[in-house]
Order: C-alpha cells, then sequence, then structure tokens
C-alpha cells in the first residue's frame, strides 16, 4: 500500500475573497454549482451530508441535491431511514460539496424539515420507473438476510403496479429542505493557504467573514 501521508495536491487554479463574491451565498453556491457543471465534475449535486442521533453520535452519507427552492437545499429519501428517524430527533445537519476538478468545498449547516406532500408526489412521479419501484421495496437501513429479499420485494411491488401507468408515492419517502444558517466557500491554494469565506445567517441577514485556512 502506498504511503497515505505522502499523498499531495498543490491547488493553484483560483483565488477567492469577499470582494468577489455574491452578497447572497445561495446565489454564489449556485453560480459554483454552474461552473461544476460546466467544469464536467461527476455528479456535482453529491453531497456528503450528515445527522445527529439523540445520543448526540453523528452519522454520515453522500446523498444527490435535488433542487434550490427559496434558498433551501431538497434532497428525497426514506423517512423511515436512519437519517430520516435523527432528523425527526434531532432536524440540526450539515451538507459539504467537494469539487476536486476545480479545487473547490462549500460546507453548508442549517435545519431541515420535511418537504410538502405535493411537492414529495411531483418529485417522485418524475423518477424512472425502476427507481419508484426501489422505493417501494427497500425497508432502508434495516438489517435484511440478503439481497434475495429486495429482488423479491420488487418483484411483488413490480407485480401489484403492473396496470399502473404512475405509481403513487410510498407514505415512508419524501422530501427534506434544509435551511441553510452557515455557508463556508473553500478555494484550494498553494502551500495549504487556502482562501475560506464564510456566511454566518443572524436575525434573517447575511455576514460574510474571512477564515484563516
Amino acid at each position: 500500500m502506498q504511503n497515505i501521508a505522502d499523498l499531495r495536491k498543490e491547488y493553484s487554479r483560483a483565488t477567492l475573497d469577499i470582494s468577489n463574491v455574491l452578497t447572497d451565498p445561495v446565489k454564489q453556491f449556485e453560480k459554483w454549482f454552474d461552473e461544476a457543471v460546466q467544469a464536467g465534475v461527476t455528479e456535482p449535486n453529491a453531497m456528503h451530508f450528515a445527522t445527529v442521533n439523540e445520543q448526540g453520535k453523528p452519522s454520515s452519507r453522500i446523498v444527490l441535491l435535488k433542487g434550490i427552492e427559496d434558498g433551501r437545499f431538497i434532497f428525497y429519501t426514506n423517512y423511515q431511514s436512519k437519517k430520516g428517524k435523527e432528523l425527526e430527533t434531532n432536524p440540526a445537519c450539515a451538507l459539504t460539496f467537494f469539487w476536486p476538478d476545480i479545487e473547490r468545498q462549500v460546507r453548508i449547516e442549517g435545519i431541515a424539515t420535511r418537504v410538502d406532500q405535493a411537492t414529495s408526489d411531483q418529485y417522485f412521479q418524475s423518477r424512472p420507473r425502476g427507481s419508484q419501484i426501489g422505493a417501494w421495496a427497500s425497508p432502508q437501513s434495516t438489517i435484511i438476510k440478503d439481497r434475495d429479499i429486495l429482488e423479491d420485494r420488487a418483484s411483488q411491488i413490480e407485480k401489484k403496479f403492473e396496470n399502473n401507468k404512475v405509481l403513487p408515492r410510498p407514505h415512508q419517502w419524501g422530501g427534506y429542505q434544509i435551511e441553510p444558517l452557515l455557508i463556508e466557500f473553500w478555494q484550494g491554494r498553494a502551500s495549504r493557504l487556502h482562501d475560506r469565506i464564510q456566511f454566518v445567517k443572524t436575525d434573517g441577514v447575511w455576514k460574510a467573514y474571512r477564515l484563516a485556512p
């Protein structure tokens, strides 16, 4: 195995300063997101999503951002999954986007609430049929004996809805919207002297600060 400590990369693509970021950090995120798409970053909407349970124990996973509405970041999942259960007891959460191709990272802290049922219905019915079947079939985050259980359940669901052109949304599946309270933009720089601009929302107003790397 290669010596992990020897893995290094120098960052030199761009700079970042308070004077050249938008005053609305959500708009600045959208600008950076579009640039990540244009640069051909693989799955630029993939985000590291962290939650905390009742005992204060954190857990994290990668999920996909599916939209930004009214300044809130939206994703969809099974409400009965580990992350869903943790959000119900503690809605505080964190998101991280890392786009190494353009040497950028965005870190977001906020509060999650469920989107309305109509929004969840609309998105669910826009998904490929296979993904809809999967949402019905998977008891997400629970222990299962083997994969055959999933495939059997998927077959049963497919048969149940074989005459349905549009599948109804499972009651245990839907969206969350995260209202950001902190958004930090990180631009890689040489010698690990990275640029970090952090926005904090207080009384409904965003204020920007430069952080030491």
